[in-house]
């Protein structure tokens, strides 16, 4: 069964649209969604939510309509993110006992084993938890329901290296069984080449690329060559720099020659997106 199926999302804003945004997330599977600031990754994410009204599409939740059944499958849907920005001023336990109430499948004893787990202390105030902590328990909050959906926006963000590694394997150990799944929204694209089983990549409103990850990188080689080299292949390249001793720039795998005499690499996620990003700068 797919976790998430979002078929042909269309949404239009007076300086921005989503264009027919399609991609599906298996069960059990963590899914990194990447993209600039401004791509759609937020848009998208409210859309799945069903907290923007889409023009046109459809988003299925294990199979179920959002629009259809949103109050039965927010039951199943967790939410994390980078902070906390309501309430801070109370204990963890004040704010727990407001959202378990909306829960049919609140379960305390898996709360309290999260808190243990993530070394949590509900006397705490909001506003005294760190960043890595306060993601922990959203996380603690999503997982006490029995969330079978995961929805993670940029919640590594600011975090120091040890924390983020941390959540990481917290994320790893959650798909194990196969029951829960992760849409993992993130910049910090070193993070995914750890965990994500699946990239995602927005750009500009539109998918570019939706496949296992491995699959997706492959698709690209990045290429180092000098100006002569450049006049070779500039047509088929999505952008290049120039530097002292040529040129760097990104291709498609499928558009470009092993047999020729350009030096070609495995591009990381970072360099991908870098590469799309100025692909639109040289265009303008």
């Amino acid at each position: 069964m797919l976790a998430l199926d979002i078929r042909n999302l269309n949404k239009k804003y007076q300086n921005f649209q989503l264009k027919d945004v399609s991609f599906q997330l298996e069960k059990g599977y963590i899914m990194g969604f990447i993209g600039a600031n401004g791509a759609g990754k937020t848009t998208t994410i409210k859309s799945i939510l069903n907290m923007i009204h889409i023009d046109s599409g459809e988003v299925r939740i294990l199979g179920k309509n959002i629009a259809e059944h949103e109050i039965e499958l927010k039951q199943e849907i967790g939410y994390a993110f980078g902070g906390i920005d309501f309430y801070t001023r109370s204990k963890m336990k004040t704010l727990t006992d407001v959202i378990k109430k909306f829960y049919t499948n609140w379960d305390d004893e898996t709360y309290y084993n999260y808190l243990r787990k993530f070394k949590l202390d509900e006397n705490k105030k909001i506003v005294e938890l760190s960043t890595g902590m306060k993601v922990k328990y959203s996380l603690a909050l999503a997982l006490s329901h029995g969330a079978k959906l995961l929805i993670l926006d940029e919640p590594t963000s600011g975090l120091d290296p040890v924390a983020r590694d941390e959540l990481l394997e917290i994320f790893q150990e959650l798909v194990v069984d196969g029951e829960i799944s992760i849409l993992f929204s993130t910049h910090i694209t070193s993070d995914l080449e750890k965990c994500a089983d699946f990239i995602t990549f927005i750009d500009n409103g539109q998918i570019i690329n939706s496949s296992e990850k491995d699959e997706f990188i492959a698709s690209y080689r990045l290429l180092n060559g000098n100006e002569s080299q450049l006049n070779q292949v500039k047509e088929k390249l999505i952008s290049y720099k120039i530097n002292s001793f040529g040129f760097t720039g990104l291709i498609h795998s499928r558009d470009f020659d092993p047999s020729s005499d350009i030096k070609a690499a495995t591009p990381s996620l970072e360099e991908i997106m870098i590469y799309f990003a100025k692909k639109e700068d040289m265009y303008v």
